[in-house]
Protein backbone atom coordinates (compact mmCIF):
# COMPACT_ATOMS: atom_id res chain seq x y z
CA UNK A 1 0.00 0.00 0.00
CA UNK A 2 1.58 3.32 -1.04
CA UNK A 3 1.99 6.40 1.16
CA UNK A 4 -0.59 8.46 -0.76
CA UNK A 5 -3.28 5.79 -0.26
CA UNK A 6 -2.42 5.50 3.43
CA UNK A 7 -2.58 9.28 3.85
CA UNK A 8 -5.99 9.49 2.15
CA UNK A 9 -7.47 6.63 4.16
CA UNK A 10 -6.05 7.99 7.41
CA UNK A 11 -7.78 11.31 6.79
CA UNK A 12 -11.07 9.53 6.05
CA UNK A 13 -10.94 7.62 9.34
CA UNK A 14 -9.71 10.64 11.32
CA UNK A 15 -12.54 12.80 9.98
CA UNK A 16 -15.27 10.52 11.36
CA UNK A 17 -13.70 10.04 14.78
CA UNK A 18 -15.70 11.38 17.75
CA UNK A 19 -14.99 11.68 21.46
CA UNK A 20 -17.24 11.26 24.47
CA UNK A 21 -18.44 14.43 26.20
CA UNK A 22 -15.64 14.28 28.76
CA UNK A 23 -13.11 13.74 25.95
CA UNK A 24 -11.77 10.55 27.50
CA UNK A 25 -12.78 8.00 24.85
CA UNK A 26 -12.45 8.07 21.06
CA UNK A 27 -15.28 6.37 19.20
CA UNK A 28 -16.74 5.94 15.74
CA UNK A 29 -20.36 5.64 14.62
CA UNK A 30 -20.99 2.39 12.78
CA UNK A 31 -22.96 3.98 9.93
CA UNK A 32 -20.10 6.37 9.19
CA UNK A 33 -17.46 3.67 9.58
CA UNK A 34 -19.37 1.35 7.24
CA UNK A 35 -18.62 3.56 4.23
CA UNK A 36 -14.94 3.90 5.09
CA UNK A 37 -14.65 0.12 5.30
CA UNK A 38 -16.23 -0.35 1.89
CA UNK A 39 -19.48 -2.01 2.98
CA UNK A 40 -22.42 -1.33 0.66
CA UNK A 41 -25.29 -2.27 2.98
CA UNK A 42 -26.08 -1.84 6.65
CA UNK A 43 -27.25 -5.47 6.86
CA UNK A 44 -23.85 -6.81 5.79
CA UNK A 45 -22.03 -4.46 8.13
CA UNK A 46 -24.27 -5.46 11.06
CA UNK A 47 -23.18 -9.06 10.42
CA UNK A 48 -19.54 -7.97 10.69
CA UNK A 49 -20.33 -6.14 13.94
CA UNK A 50 -21.97 -9.26 15.39
CA UNK A 51 -18.89 -11.33 14.58
CA UNK A 52 -16.74 -8.68 16.28
CA UNK A 53 -18.97 -8.83 19.38
CA UNK A 54 -18.48 -12.59 19.51
CA UNK A 55 -14.70 -12.08 19.35
CA UNK A 56 -14.93 -9.53 22.15
CA UNK A 57 -16.95 -11.91 24.32
CA UNK A 58 -14.56 -14.79 23.58
CA UNK A 59 -11.70 -12.61 24.81
CA UNK A 60 -13.51 -12.20 28.14
CA UNK A 61 -14.15 -8.49 27.61
CA UNK A 62 -17.46 -6.77 28.37
CA UNK A 63 -19.14 -6.18 25.01
CA UNK A 64 -21.17 -3.18 26.22
CA UNK A 65 -17.96 -1.33 27.10
CA UNK A 66 -17.04 -1.19 23.42
CA UNK A 67 -20.33 -1.49 21.50
CA UNK A 68 -23.11 0.90 22.56
CA UNK A 69 -26.45 1.46 20.85
CA UNK A 70 -27.19 4.98 19.62
CA UNK A 71 -29.76 6.72 17.44
CA UNK A 72 -28.89 8.88 14.47
CA UNK A 73 -30.99 11.30 12.39
CA UNK A 74 -30.78 10.87 8.62
CA UNK A 75 -32.06 13.19 5.92
CA UNK A 76 -35.03 12.09 3.80
CA UNK A 77 -36.50 13.65 0.63
CA UNK A 78 -38.30 17.01 0.94
CA UNK A 79 -36.40 17.99 4.06
CA UNK A 80 -37.79 15.27 6.31
CA UNK A 81 -35.65 13.45 8.87
CA UNK A 82 -35.86 10.01 10.47
CA UNK A 83 -34.01 8.40 13.36
CA UNK A 84 -32.22 5.14 12.58
CA UNK A 85 -30.33 2.72 14.79
CA UNK A 86 -26.61 3.25 15.04
CA UNK A 87 -23.80 1.86 17.18
CA UNK A 88 -20.99 3.65 18.96
CA UNK A 89 -17.72 1.74 18.61
CA UNK A 90 -14.50 2.16 20.55
CA UNK A 91 -11.14 1.82 18.85
CA UNK A 92 -11.01 -1.77 20.12
CA UNK A 93 -14.46 -2.53 18.66
CA UNK A 94 -13.40 -1.07 15.31
CA UNK A 95 -10.24 -3.17 15.42
CA UNK A 96 -12.26 -6.35 15.99
CA UNK A 97 -14.57 -5.47 13.09
CA UNK A 98 -11.56 -4.98 10.82
CA UNK A 99 -10.02 -8.26 12.01
CA UNK A 100 -13.24 -10.05 11.07
CA UNK A 101 -13.32 -8.44 7.61
CA UNK A 102 -11.73 -9.46 4.32
CA UNK A 103 -8.04 -8.36 4.37
CA UNK A 104 -7.97 -8.47 0.56
CA UNK A 105 -10.05 -5.28 0.63
CA UNK A 106 -7.66 -2.34 0.86
CA UNK A 107 -9.91 -0.49 3.33
CA UNK A 108 -9.98 -3.48 5.69
CA UNK A 109 -6.23 -4.02 5.46
CA UNK A 110 -5.67 -0.36 6.33
CA UNK A 111 -8.20 -0.40 9.19
CA UNK A 112 -6.53 -3.41 10.81
CA UNK A 113 -3.46 -1.24 11.33
CA UNK A 114 -5.16 2.11 11.89
CA UNK A 115 -7.22 0.88 14.85
CA UNK A 116 -4.45 -1.29 16.30
CA UNK A 117 -2.15 1.70 16.76
CA UNK A 118 -3.08 3.91 19.71
CA UNK A 119 -1.33 6.93 18.25
CA UNK A 120 -2.50 8.54 15.02
CA UNK A 121 1.05 8.97 13.69
CA UNK A 122 1.13 7.90 10.06
CA UNK A 123 4.59 6.33 10.23
CA UNK A 124 3.44 3.87 12.91
CA UNK A 125 0.40 2.93 10.82
CA UNK A 126 2.71 2.42 7.82
CA UNK A 127 4.97 0.24 9.95
CA UNK A 128 2.04 -1.91 11.02
CA UNK A 129 0.77 -2.27 7.43
CA UNK A 130 4.26 -3.34 6.34
CA UNK A 131 4.24 -5.98 9.08
CA UNK A 132 0.86 -7.32 7.91
CA UNK A 133 2.03 -7.47 4.30
CA UNK A 134 5.18 -9.33 5.35
CA UNK A 135 3.35 -11.88 7.51
CA UNK A 136 0.81 -12.49 4.75
CA UNK A 137 3.65 -13.06 2.25
CA UNK A 138 5.33 -15.44 4.72
CA UNK A 139 2.11 -17.37 5.16
CA UNK A 140 1.68 -17.74 1.39
CA UNK A 141 5.24 -19.02 1.03
CA UNK A 142 4.68 -21.52 3.84
CA UNK A 143 1.58 -22.84 2.07
CA UNK A 144 3.20 -23.05 -1.38
CA UNK A 145 6.22 -24.91 0.07
CA UNK A 146 3.88 -27.28 1.89
CA UNK A 147 2.13 -27.97 -1.42
CA UNK A 148 5.47 -28.49 -3.16
CA UNK A 149 6.52 -30.95 -0.46
CA UNK A 150 3.31 -32.91 -1.00
CA UNK A 151 3.69 -32.78 -4.79
CA UNK A 152 7.20 -34.15 -4.80
CA UNK A 153 6.45 -36.79 -2.15
CA UNK A 154 3.72 -38.12 -4.46
CA UNK A 155 6.35 -38.28 -7.23
CA UNK A 156 8.94 -40.38 -5.43
CA UNK A 157 11.00 -37.74 -3.59
CA UNK A 158 11.58 -37.94 0.19
CA UNK A 159 12.07 -35.14 2.76
CA UNK A 160 15.82 -35.01 2.17
CA UNK A 161 15.16 -34.60 -1.55
CA UNK A 162 12.73 -31.77 -0.86
CA UNK A 163 15.44 -30.03 1.17
CA UNK A 164 17.90 -30.35 -1.70
CA UNK A 165 15.37 -29.04 -4.24
CA UNK A 166 14.55 -26.03 -2.10
CA UNK A 167 18.25 -25.35 -1.47
CA UNK A 168 19.04 -25.44 -5.19
CA UNK A 169 16.17 -23.03 -5.77
CA UNK A 170 17.61 -20.62 -3.19
CA UNK A 171 21.02 -20.84 -4.83
CA UNK A 172 19.48 -19.85 -8.18
CA UNK A 173 17.51 -16.97 -6.67
CA UNK A 174 20.42 -15.60 -4.62
CA UNK A 175 23.01 -15.53 -7.41
CA UNK A 176 24.90 -18.67 -6.42
CA UNK A 177 24.68 -18.21 -2.65
CA UNK A 178 23.26 -21.25 -0.88
CA UNK A 179 20.66 -21.16 1.89
CA UNK A 180 23.47 -21.55 4.43
CA UNK A 181 25.47 -18.75 2.77
CA UNK A 182 22.48 -16.44 3.08
CA UNK A 183 21.88 -17.42 6.70
CA UNK A 184 25.50 -16.62 7.51
CA UNK A 185 25.32 -13.33 5.61
CA UNK A 186 22.12 -12.25 7.41
CA UNK A 187 23.09 -13.65 10.84
CA UNK A 188 20.33 -16.26 10.94
CA UNK A 189 20.59 -19.27 13.26
CA UNK A 190 20.85 -22.70 11.63
CA UNK A 191 17.70 -23.70 13.50
CA UNK A 192 15.55 -20.94 12.01
CA UNK A 193 14.05 -20.70 8.49
CA UNK A 194 15.80 -18.14 6.30
CA UNK A 195 12.42 -16.75 5.17
CA UNK A 196 11.65 -15.53 8.71
CA UNK A 197 14.35 -12.88 8.24
CA UNK A 198 13.82 -11.94 4.61
CA UNK A 199 12.15 -8.71 3.46
CA UNK A 200 8.66 -8.92 1.96
CA UNK A 201 9.95 -8.59 -1.61
CA UNK A 202 12.27 -11.59 -1.31
CA UNK A 203 9.60 -13.71 0.38
CA UNK A 204 7.20 -12.86 -2.45
CA UNK A 205 9.90 -13.75 -5.01
CA UNK A 206 10.48 -17.15 -3.38
CA UNK A 207 6.75 -17.76 -3.30
CA UNK A 208 6.29 -16.88 -6.98
CA UNK A 209 9.04 -19.30 -8.02
CA UNK A 210 7.59 -22.04 -5.80
CA UNK A 211 4.07 -21.52 -7.17
CA UNK A 212 5.47 -21.74 -10.72
CA UNK A 213 7.15 -25.02 -9.80
CA UNK A 214 3.95 -26.38 -8.28
CA UNK A 215 2.02 -25.45 -11.40
CA UNK A 216 4.42 -27.13 -13.83
CA UNK A 217 4.98 -30.19 -11.63
CA UNK A 218 1.23 -30.75 -11.62
CA UNK A 219 0.56 -29.65 -15.21
CA UNK A 220 3.43 -31.66 -16.74
CA UNK A 221 3.32 -34.43 -14.11
CA UNK A 222 7.07 -34.16 -13.55
CA UNK A 223 8.56 -37.19 -11.82
CA UNK A 224 11.66 -37.65 -9.69
CA UNK A 225 14.11 -35.35 -7.97
CA UNK A 226 16.14 -34.50 -11.06
CA UNK A 227 13.26 -33.24 -13.21
CA UNK A 228 11.68 -31.27 -10.34
CA UNK A 229 15.03 -29.75 -9.35
CA UNK A 230 15.61 -28.56 -12.91
CA UNK A 231 12.13 -27.00 -12.97
CA UNK A 232 12.55 -25.27 -9.60
CA UNK A 233 16.00 -23.91 -10.45
CA UNK A 234 14.74 -22.52 -13.76
CA UNK A 235 11.79 -20.81 -12.08
CA UNK A 236 14.03 -19.18 -9.49
CA UNK A 237 16.41 -18.03 -12.22
CA UNK A 238 13.47 -16.53 -14.11
CA UNK A 239 12.29 -14.63 -11.03
CA UNK A 240 15.85 -13.44 -10.37
CA UNK A 241 16.12 -12.22 -13.96
CA UNK A 242 12.85 -10.33 -13.63
CA UNK A 243 14.06 -8.63 -10.44
CA UNK A 244 17.37 -7.87 -12.12
CA UNK A 245 15.64 -5.84 -14.83
CA UNK A 246 14.55 -3.50 -12.02
CA UNK A 247 18.03 -3.35 -10.52
CA UNK A 248 17.21 -5.69 -7.62
CA UNK A 249 19.57 -8.41 -6.42
CA UNK A 250 17.89 -10.51 -3.69
CA UNK A 251 21.19 -11.43 -2.01
CA UNK A 252 22.02 -7.74 -1.51
CA UNK A 253 18.78 -6.74 0.22
CA UNK A 254 19.17 -6.14 3.98
CA UNK A 255 17.53 -8.54 6.45
CA UNK A 256 14.24 -7.72 8.13
CA UNK A 257 13.45 -8.12 11.81
CA UNK A 258 12.80 -11.65 13.01
CA UNK A 259 9.15 -12.23 12.10
CA UNK A 260 8.56 -14.20 15.32
CA UNK A 261 9.67 -11.22 17.42
CA UNK A 262 7.36 -8.99 15.40
CA UNK A 263 4.45 -11.35 16.00
CA UNK A 264 5.07 -11.38 19.76
CA UNK A 265 5.25 -7.58 19.88
CA UNK A 266 2.03 -7.21 17.89
CA UNK A 267 0.21 -9.74 20.12
CA UNK A 268 1.35 -7.81 23.18
CA UNK A 269 0.01 -4.56 21.70
CA UNK A 270 -3.32 -6.20 20.87
CA UNK A 271 -3.77 -7.40 24.46
CA UNK A 272 -3.40 -3.81 25.69
CA UNK A 273 -5.75 -2.36 23.07
CA UNK A 274 -9.07 -3.10 24.80
CA UNK A 275 -7.92 -1.46 28.04
CA UNK A 276 -6.31 1.54 26.35
CA UNK A 277 -9.40 2.16 24.20
CA UNK A 278 -11.43 3.07 27.27
CA UNK A 279 -15.10 2.27 27.94
CA UNK A 280 -18.17 3.84 26.41
CA UNK A 281 -20.75 5.42 28.74
CA UNK A 282 -23.55 2.92 29.30
CA UNK A 283 -26.29 5.41 28.44
CA UNK A 284 -24.83 5.78 24.90
CA UNK A 285 -24.23 9.47 25.47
Amino acid sequence: MDKKTIMTMKKNFDDIMHTTEDGSVEFWYARELMECLGYATWRRFKEAIERAKESCESAGIEVSDHFAGAGKMIDLPKGAKREVDDIMLTRYACYLIAQNGDPRKEEIAFAQSYFAVQTRKQELIEERIAYIERTEARGKLRESEKRLSQNIYERGVDDAGFGRIRSRGDQALFGGKSTQDMKKKLGVSDKRPLADFLPTLTIAAKNLATEMTNYNVEEKDLQGEGAITTEHVQNNLSVREMLGTRGIKPEELPPSEDIKKLERRVKSQEKKLAKESGKLPQDGG
